[in-house]
């Protein structure tokens, strides 16, 4: 399972779902309607490292943070 987190504003709790890659991650969050108007401007990071590659493989355990533009400081 890989648990995804939304930082900041978004106010959705964790979640934790199915997945190989980030782009499955993606395609998931894109079918919740709470969610889907925030991807397109927010940041990923993958256990704690910025990323824009969608082609990572992930595994078991590994975090998944959807950054919003407003968490920055």
């Amino acid at each position: 399972m890989i648990k995804v987190e939304f930082l900041g504003p978004i106010g959705e709790d964790s979640i934790e779902i199915e997945a190989k890659t980030l782009q499955e991650v993606a395609d998931k969050l894109q079918t919740m309607e709470s969610i889907k108007p925030w991807l397109a401007s927010c940041a990923v990071a993958l256990n704690d490292e910025m990323t824009n590659d969608l082609t990572q493989i992930l595994k078991s355990g590994d975090r998944v943070s959807i950054l919003p533009p407003v968490c920055g400081g």
